[in-house]
Formats: structure tokens, sequence, C-alpha cells
């Protein structure tokens, strides 16, 4: 079993130093579903939701989300992300969220694109709550990742 990177010789929580890593351009991509019914679908397409246009909303909530990760995950680094997209499609059971997100650092930046997909996911959730009870979020996961040394 893999050593756990995240905590101490005694168990404790412990932030990893990085500091002796290289710099790499580092990118992540992230998905997940919201599960919705035909009518909150049926609103979404014809932009009749009360509180606006919801996948435009989700797609700029997911990339502020995605700028806050390490004040939201107490081990997570500060990173200087040099791009996030956030992309939100309409299907006909409900909405899937992308998100790809990069930076030059020497620590990957799959947790930004992580919560980029979660905050949006969330966004569609309230922006819909009001119409359908039974919304179900699903399936978000790391779909890549990869690190480049600096050319």
């Amino acid at each position: 079993m893999p050593e756990l990177t995240h905590t101490d010789d005694n168990g404790k929580a412990n932030m990893v130093d990085v500091g002796h890593k290289p710099d790499q351009v580092r990118t992540a991509w992230a998905e997940g579903k919201i599960k919705l019914n035909t009518e909150t679908v049926r609103l979404i397409r014809e932009n009749q939701m009360k509180k606006g246009d919801v996948l435009t909303i989700a797609e700029i909530a997911g990339i502020q989300g995605g700028k806050k990760s390490s004040e939201l995950i107490p081990l997570c680094h500060p990173l200087a992300i040099t791009k996030m997209d956030v992309k939100a499609e309409l299907l006909d059971d409900g909405v899937i969220i992308k998100s790809m997100a990069r930076c030059i650092g020497k620590t990957g930046i799959e947790m930004e694109a992580l919560t980029a997909v979660n905050v949006a996911l969330l966004t569609v959730y309230d922006m819909c709550k009001a119409v359908d009870k039974s919304m179900e979020i699903s399936d978000v996961k790391l779909v890549k990742k990869t690190k480049n040394d600096i050319a």
C-alpha cells in the first residue's frame, strides 16, 4: 500500500512541502453529472428558470469554485492557475459538467478541476431545487491529469 503523503510520522495532518520539486505545466480534467427530470430539462433548454441561465451561471460558478480550492480544502496548496475552463452541457436527462484546470507549478491541479465540477453541479442544483425534488449528483471523477517539463 502506498504511503500517505498528507500525514506526518505520528499520523497527524501535514501539508506536504513541495518546495524542492521543479515547476511543471500541470493539467487536469474532471467531470460529473446531475440527473434532472424532463420538465426541469425543458425549463433549462427554454431558459425559463426563475433564477436565470442555468448553464452559463453554473460554468461561471465552477470557475470561481476552482479558483478557491485551497481556501476550501485544508491541505491543498494555493496554485497560480493559468487556465480554468468549465463547460455545462444539457442532456436529455440532466447536465454534464466538464472542467479543465492548468497551472505552472510544483504540485498537481486535480483538486481545482474537481472542485470546479462540484461547484458547478451544486449551482445547477441550487437553481433548479424549486422545481425538481428528485435531482441526483453523480459520477464526479478525475478524468485525466498530466505534467510536462517546461521547455
